[in-house]
């Protein structure tokens, strides 16, 4: 099939998605996210991949929502696909591996850390911009909580400030860095795909009888996204970032 925002690429059970959108930050558009939705089904599926690789470009994994299409029209993205979405490489029956080079911002932080695999170059950054916006990461928040605790979530999404590859190493947002990222990859590819897809299926299936955090956050998650979205003023200001570049706080 051929895609518009990524390539996908499976041999030996393994199937690499590349987002190509880089020039436009790799944002979670309406075309990004049913692209994927479409790779994450195959991978589903009891003959696809055992192993799905998600990566960006060299100075973009994903920098989050996609602002411009909201400064364009009226129309708000419905939360519910992004957050199934990353739910699926939370907990389906194939390891996800992200691998991350230069930035991953906002929602592209919520798509990493739902990933069972984090893997980084020690220039990558993670942050959460969207108070800066007044907005939060409500969707973000149960993924990323559940890899770095609350009070490091908390810290990322109060003080907005990006942190290093060595930090989100220390934290657990990230497993594992290396220059150049794809060697690392390759170690971890020569194990990971010596697993068999049924007992990947079943050892994720406990983990998420054991940790059922993201089932019992989605409705919160999801109605706090639409609340922020359905408010005028705040998306006036998007709109004007997107079109002056002014933040929603410069006269």
């Amino acid at each position: 099939m051929t895609f518009e925002t990524l390539t996908a690429e499976t041999r030996d059970g393994i199937c690499t998605v590349t987002m190509t959108r880089e020039h436009s930050g790799n944002v979670l558009s309406a075309a990004l996210l049913a692209e994927l939705d479409h790779v994450v089904a195959r991978a589903e599926a009891a003959d696809g991949p055992s192993v799905l690789v998600l990566t960006g470009g060299a100075r973009v994994f994903c920098a989050g929502g996609d602002f411009q299409a909201l400064a364009e029209g009226d129309g708000i993205l419905d939360p519910a696909p992004l957050y199934a979405l990353w739910q699926r490489l939370a907990t389906g029956p194939f390891v996800s591996v992200a691998v991350t080079r230069g930035r991953v911002n906002a929602g592209g932080v919520g798509l990493a850390a739902a990933c069972d695999i984090v893997l980084a170059e020690s220039g990558a950054s993670f942050a959460l911009s969207e108070l800066l916006f007044g907005l939060y990461p409500a969707c973000v928040l149960p993924f990323l909580i559940r890899r770095v605790g609350e009070q490091r979530a908390h810290y990322l999404t109060l003080s907005t400030q990006p942190v290093g590859a060595e930090t989100a190493l220390s934290w657990g947002l990230v497993d594992a860095i290396e220059d150049p990222v794809e060697s690392l990859l390759r170690k971890h590819l020569l194990r990971l795909k010596r697993l068999s897809k049924p007992a990947i299926a079943a050892y994720k299936q406990y983990r998420a009888h054991l940790s059922p955090s993201l089932d019992a956050a989605r409705p919160a998650a999801l109605a706090a996204n639409r609340a922020m979205f359905d408010d005028p003023g705040l998306r006036a200001g998007i709109r004007r970032y997107v079109t002056e570049g002014t933040f929603p706080w410069e006269g």
